[in-house]
């Protein structure tokens, strides 16, 4: 096997389980982009893209013994939890193909001629076309969900576009094997399996997303690795659209009166969440306002004691573990920052969770010299920062950059009075902080964690940057809207339009006639 090898690595080890392939060449790129584009007509068929996608799911479902053990091979994540990654991951593909089914994002749209108006309205006729071949940058934290077999790749599939994913150097077997599981479902429900198709290695990510014919790309990962995709995309002679998940920090906001209620609780539920998955989880909650007193000491003890009886876990690779100790070590040194439990090494192969602490009025103060605490650190770590009133609350919510997620802790009374019209003083505060956080992330939480995303309708998964570099979701029904552009049809006439868009309706398609819904 010529070429740069690529090799499979047992993070619980740092030793090479086995050489998986090679990174592919420019030429190899060029290739794989060439032969999905030529592909394309093939996905034109709704009808072949449902059974597609189902029967992929069936063959990942059927493979569910080789598809764990590969990834708990080179990731550590465990049996457990990729058993229900891969259940998500497969349910993901389904709702993808229900969605395909059910045609409502198409958002077929028909307004009638009407020359009564000032000036005359002609017939228009208007549905969503897809965009090409898309690049798709896997996940290192979500071998299967986030990856090959994952969210980007259901959607851009089921919106009729080719995909061409850059493997994850940390699970490069994994991304062979479910690529060959989604080549075979394709091949066996008449489609060409060069549908999707897996390069691997950091050069032949640049090529892709530089490739002329590649029309758009969605990525998983790191603000620096996101940023230097995203200005490639945009630098471009035809620029295209990059969907990049980036970093997010997921500010959690206690109020004295949830401490005061229930702070043991909330305590024990934050370490569960901050250490989910060796705290590798993009949603983890790295930043947590709690107050000053008595009840926030009692919270800060209920953590304490969570992480401490927590066991060291294994990060994906040797290079994550180095730059979460190298992290949490230089955070730790600022002035006025303590560490109740320190975070860092467990042993030589694994880290240990723990938590920091800072004054609000410390950093406040001199916000510039704490950046790093506004960051995120990946891993199983969080910083608490406590807060002498609202105001001080607030004024950290504000320094804070764009977050996938914000998670506010109330008690009861403040949540059976939060409407924003409500202005009694026990409800204000939290319609208040609705509003604060609102405007930092996609989705606000209340009296849960944020880590775990449901694939729903009405999920979002995004928000402002560098949580993310668009304004769409990855993750729910409308996931599919990234990989399709509109066109409007004017005064065509009938037997020249798209099947989509003939008044007949052959395809029985939902759509709106003049604001009207119609089928």
């Amino acid at each position: 096997m010529a070429g740069t090898p690529v090799w499979s690595v047992d993070p619980r080890t740092g030793k090479q389980r086995e050489r998986v392939a090679v990174e592919a060449t420019p030429r190899e790129v060029d290739q794989a982009v060439r032969a999905a584009h030529a592909a394309r007509g093939a996905l034109a068929d709704r009808a072949a893209r449902i059974a597609f996608l189902r029967a992929a799911a069936d063959l990942l479902d059927a493979s569910v013994t080789a598809v764990v053990e590969t990834a708990d091979a080179e990731t550590a994540l465990g049996a457990g939890r990729l058993t229900g990654e891969l259940g998500r991951t497969t349910y993901q593909l389904r709702a993808v193909a229900d969605a395909v089914e059910d045609g409502s994002y198409l958002d077929v749209r028909i307004d009638r001629a009407d020359p009564a108006l000032a000036p005359p309205r002609p017939e228009l006729r208007r549905y969503k076309v897809p965009l090409g071949v898309v690049a798709v940058y896997a996940a290192s934290n979500f071998p299967l969900a986030f990856s090959v077999p994952g969210g980007d790749t259901a959607s851009a599939l089921g919106a009729g576009c080719p995909v061409v994913v850059k493997a994850h150097p940390d699970h490069p077997a994994t991304s062979e094997l479910c690529a060959s599981l989604l080549r075979r479902a394709a091949e066996a429900t008449g489609l060409p399996a060069d549908v999707v198709s897996v390069v691997q290695g950091f050069d032949a990510g640049l090529e892709l997303v530089r490739h002329p014919l590649v029309t758009a790309a969605g990525f998983t990962g790191s603000v620096r690795g996101g940023r230097a995709l995203f200005d490639a995309a945009a630098a471009r002679p035809v620029p295209i659209p990059f969907h990049g998940e980036l970093g997010s920090l997921n500010p959690v906001v206690v109020t004295p009166a949830a401490a005061a209620e229930r702070a043991e609780e909330i305590g024990t539920g934050l370490a569960g969440s901050v250490t989910l998955g060796v705290g590798q989880f993009c949603v983890k909650p790295g930043l947590v306002l709690v107050p000053e007193g008595a009840d926030g000491d009692a919270l800060v003890g209920a953590l304490v004691k969570a992480l401490g009886e927590t066991e060291p876990g294994v990060l994906l690779d040797h290079r994550m573990r180095e730059n979460f100790i190298a992290g949490v070590r230089e955070r730790a040194a600022l002035p006025g920052v303590t560490a109740p439990v320190t975070p860092g090494p467990g042993g030589a192969h694994t880290v240990a969770a723990g938590c920091l602490t800072v004054a609000a009025r410390g950093l406040l103060a001199e916000p510039e010299a704490y950046g790093t605490l506004l960051e995120e650190c990946f891993g199983p770590v969080t910083v608490l920062v406590r807060y002498a009133d609202q105001g001080e609350a607030a004024a950290v919510l504000a320094l804070l950059p764009g977050n996938l997620t914000a998670t506010l802790q109330l008690s009861a009374a403040e949540c059976a009075g939060a409407a924003p019209e409500d202005t009694t003083p026990e409800s204000a505060p939290a319609a208040r902080l609705i509003g604060e956080v609102t405007r930092l992330a996609g989705r606000v939480v209340v009296n849960g964690w944020p880590t775990g995303v449901a694939v729903a309708p009405a999920q979002h998964h995004g928000g402002p940057y560098p949580a993310s570099t668009s304004t769409s979701t990855s993750v729910g029904g409308t996931a599919i809207e990234r990989w399709l552009r509109p066109v409007a049809y004017q005064s065509v006439p009938d037997p020249l339009l798209p099947p989509e868009l003939r008044e007949a309706n052959p395809l029985g398609l939902p759509r709106l006639v003049t604001g009207t819904p119609a089928s």
